[in-house]
């Protein structure tokens, strides 16, 4: 029982390394083909995903065959296509009318790196040639609408929106008359946006055939983190999410779906069905890396009084705060795994303190460690109580090693009789350590995913809160440590801050276990040395704290 405190300790260290180890080591990259040139992205790529067989997407309606004849003229793919640019406070989009789809996206209040000279961020990948939000049927009834030329009815090359929402529609026709048209609805204030799918068809041509609405991403390669990055959705009531290396064997899913997703660590794109949310989506990959989502409806009659298809899109960050503001449950798309139900409350409460009490994220995540420290004063003074008793039992125990050294069995039976006489547990000072546990993996996701924490300052060298601290940018490279290489000031004062807690505390009996317990600040300094600056003086903080609390208890009950 003794030996207690120190294999807690030694199971917390182990359960950060693996987490650290089994996040932080590179994965295959997703994207495995090489990049092509301006040229080779001319022409659009056909949509990633194979026609949907369930009942949902293919079933006809009534008195229409299960396999349409093609209505149309074969599609213009060799056509001449514009581009409008359409501008917003918050976002730059760029409308292609062929196949009337988005074919770049720039958010205006985000930038790809850190840096003043550093690009916007740009949404959409300019390899993904087919652009995103193509639309087609699942029977091709009207063969190769995804490379389509749509008309664009705004004659601007761009379309400045500032004050009020403005509509752009892009046309299809086949000259046999039948029109496809996809209305798009731009509000400034908003990364909502409208969109809505009309098809009229002459009253003499029979066109029954599920519509689907597409959109892809190319993911960037990057290390395996602890955070969900990928394809998702809200169907029938419950979040499914499909990791990246889990696509290639997803099946369709079938049901009322809320929305469908893609997804990284601070941003998503998104399609959320408005009228009608009842269909089949379908999630795949293509041999470029690509990842598409694509959701089909019920199979429909359409004729000169179709109903129309109504979506909103949404691609912008991953902020809880602004999605919750939707009413349109996206906000579930932002999922914190097993620690969701303590995450959700610390992001929300760490906002409320940086948007009303300071305007810096590192004094809110200062001012949030002081709050969950409060709330765990009670139980810390307990164990901080119990391992001052402990400490005044040393020379005891001390004692009866040296007397029994030659009987373990009777050194142990003694060691227990004098906690029971002093009434000790030495069970006590692991608490803390076993609380923390949920709070810290909690605090790390929810640190690590937050979008207000990226590129966001603290003070002097730690311009980013989302990233490792480095104190100077060293030419070499360092064991362990990932780039950018410099100083970890943060990290070597938490271990400096841990050491001394140790100095604290009762020492281990077995001078074996005393040099595993001194080595642990060393290890945790090479764990968290590529943790996110904001954990790192979370746990610093918390350090300093427990310290205090430590020293204050001792010197009460010494």
């Amino acid at each position: 029982m003794e030996q207690a405190r120190v294999v807690i300790a030694i199971v917390l260290s182990l359960l950060v390394f693996l987490v650290w180890n089994y996040f932080f080591t590179p994965q295959p990259p997703v994207n495995t083909k090489p990049p092509e040139s301006v040229d080779q992205k001319s022409e659009p790529q056909a949509p990633l995903v194979a026609e949907p067989t369930t009942p949902a997407a293919s079933a006809p309606a009534a008195g229409t065959s299960a396999k349409p004849e093609p209505i149309g003229l074969p599609q213009e793919t060799g056509a001449p296509a514009r581009k409008v640019t359409i501008e917003t406070p918050l976002y730059r989009v760029v409308l292609s009318e062929r196949g009337g789809v988005f074919s770049r996206f720039v958010l205006k209040n985000y930038k790809e790196k850190m840096g003043a000279d550093a690009p916007l961020k740009e949404m959409i990948d300019q390899d993904l040639k087919s652009g995103i939000f193509q639309i087609g049927f699942a029977n091709q009834s009207i063969p190769n609408l995804g490379t389509a030329v749509f008309r664009i009815d705004n004659e601007q090359e761009t379309v400045s929106i500032k004050d009020e929402p403005v509509a752009v529609s892009c046309t299809w026709t086949s000259g046999q008359g039948l029109a496809v048209t996809k209305e798009f609805v731009f509000d400034p204030q908003s990364y909502l946006i409208d969109m809505r799918v009309r098809v009229a068809n002459d009253p003499g041509q029979a066109l029954a055939d599920s519509l689907w609405v597409s959109m892809g991403k190319l993911f960037e390669e990057e290390k395996r983190m602890y955070g969900f990055t990928g394809a998702s959705t809200y169907m029938n009531g419950k979040l499914e999410q499909v990791a990246l290396k889990k696509i290639a064997e997803s099946e369709p899913m079938t049901g009322k779906m809320q929305w469908m997703a893609l997804q990284d660590r601070y941003f998503i794109l998104s399609l959320v069905p408005k009228n009608e949310n009842q269909g089949t989506l379908k999630i795949g990959m293509g041999p470029d890396g690509v990842v598409e989502n694509r959701y089909t409806k019920p199979s429909q009659a359409f004729g000169t009084e179709s109903p129309q298809s109504e979506f909103q899109i949404y691609i912008g960050p991953k902020s809880l705060k602004l999605l919750k503001s939707y009413n349109n449950d996206l906000d579930k798309a932002i999922n914190f795994g097993w620690f969701d139900i303590i995450a959700r409350p610390l992001l929300y409460l760490m906002n409320y303190i940086h948007d009303n009490l300071v305007a810096n994220y590192g004094i809110a995540i200062i001012i949030l460690t002081i709050i969950t420290k409060i709330i765990f004063w009670p139980l810390g003074n307990k164990s901080y109580k119990s391992m001052a008793e402990m400490k005044k039992l040393q020379p005891l125990i001390a004692e009866i090693r040296e007397k029994y050294k030659g009987d373990k069995q009777r050194m142990n039976q003694e060691t227990m009789a004098l906690y029971r006489t002093y009434k000790v547990n030495p069970m006590g000072g692991c608490l803390p350590m076993v609380v923390q546990i949920p709070v810290f993996f909690a605090l790390y996701r929810m640190l690590y995913e937050a979008i207000e924490l990226r590129h966001a300052p603290f003070m002097g060298w730690i311009t980013d809160l989302s990233a490792p601290d480095r104190l100077g940018n060293f030419s070499f490279s360092i064991p362990l440590m990932e780039p950018p290489y410099g100083i970890p000031v943060l990290t070597l004062v938490m271990g400096v801050s841990m050491l001394l807690q140790q100095k604290m505390s009762p020492p281990a009996g077995d001078p074996t276990q005393a040099k595993m317990m001194m080595i642990m600040p060393v290890v945790f300094i090479f764990i968290f040395i590529n943790f996110s600056s904001g954990l790192v003086l979370y746990w610093l903080v918390n350090n300093i704290i427990s310290i205090g609390q430590q020293y204050y208890t001792q010197k009460k009950h010494a």
